[in-house]
């Protein structure tokens, strides 16, 4: 990679996503691509060029990628698993339709692609417990339709066209940075805003549902160490399990609570929320992305705990 696009660069992943590349590969080679009323903000608008990149354009993907002599794109944009089963339609437009439009603009330009799945692209007749890399795909949202999707048509354009398409299959997202947008596992991230606020935790999803989770330093090395990978050991592409830790509501707040010793939770089971989580895989075997490009987690349960309070409280309370 050398000219680099990222697609949704000011979302939950992006915003990260995008300081990181630039950290490693300059900032003048790394375009924030946002649409408009999502316009990137301080060091993010500081820090390199930006460009309106809105994936349902592709005529204004393929300027974009002229100008600035792109060869990789990261295409972030989707909407995550509760909103997008209140607005099926606009998920669907943004998340097929607009990822057509990007690997169209990549076979015409001779661009490499990541666009990442989730554990969402799972069902509920899939295998709970360490989730095969191949194993049946059967989801019930829009979002895990999506999802399948998007593996399929990535490979497809490999296999047709020869695109370099790549992905990963990211678990739930914890992150001290950008506030979560409408996740099956935000709680994940809300239980740590409401510890360091000194506030009781109201949690939507029940005791006992265990779900996958990755702290946001490890996920941002997945997508860019799978990127870097040698294409020529790359069996599976789109997309490879990866995972850092599994675990119940009650076990993340446990951990908070060794930190936090007047932290309480109550448990408020959100119906919606808890119907997608019990459809997703209780953790996943990662071993395809281990042997194929050497995916290690660097973060467990309680490395990340210490670090997500430590930098949010710094956050939160020395403003």
């Amino acid at each position: 990679m050398k000219k680099i696009l990222v697609i949704g660069s000011t979302g939950q992943i992006g915003s990260e996503l995008t300081a990181e590349l630039r950290a490693r590969y300059g900032g003048d080679n790394v375009v924030a691509g946002y649409i408009l009323g999502a316009e990137p903000k301080g060091e993010l608008a500081a820090g390199g060029p930006s460009a309106v990149a809105d994936v349902t354009n592709g005529e204004q993907l393929a300027a974009i990628v002229k100008e600035h002599n792109i060869d990789a794109i990261y295409n972030l944009a989707a909407l995550l698993s509760v909103v997008a089963e209140q607005k099926p339609r606009l998920a669907w437009k943004i998340g097929i339709d607009g990822l057509w439009n990007v690997l169209e603009v990549a076979r015409e330009n001779n661009c490499a692609v990541f666009t990442p799945s989730s554990i969402g692209s799972f069902g509920p007749n899939t295998p709970h417990e360490l989730t095969p890399q191949d194993t049946i795909q059967r989801p019930r949202t829009i979002y895990g339709v999506s999802k399948v999707t998007t593996e399929l048509l990535s490979d497809y354009y490999h296999t047709k066209y020869g695109v370099d398409t790549r992905s990963v299959r990211f678990p739930g997202l914890i992150s001290y940075v950008t506030p979560p947008g409408g996740g099956t596992t935000d709680y994940a991230v809300d239980i740590f805003y409401a510890a360091v606020r000194g506030e009781k935790f109201i949690c939507p999803i029940a005791e006992g549902t265990r779900m996958d989770m990755m702290y946001m330093p490890d996920a941002l090395r997945a997508a860019i160490e799978l990127m870097e990978a040698d294409p020529a050991k790359l069996i599976h592409r789109n997309g490879f399990n990866v995972t850092a830790m599994s675990f119940p509501p009650e076990k993340i707040y446990a951990e908070i609570k060794k930190r936090v010793p007047d932290f309480e939770i109550e448990y408020q089971v959100d119906p919606l929320k808890q119907a997608i989580a019990e459809s997703w895989p209780d953790s996943l075997d990662d071993t395809a992305a281990r042997e194929e490009w050497g995916w290690r987690p660097n973060f467990g349960i309680g490395a990340m705990t210490r670090d997500m309070l430590e930098k949010l409280s710094a956050k939160l309370l020395n403003k």
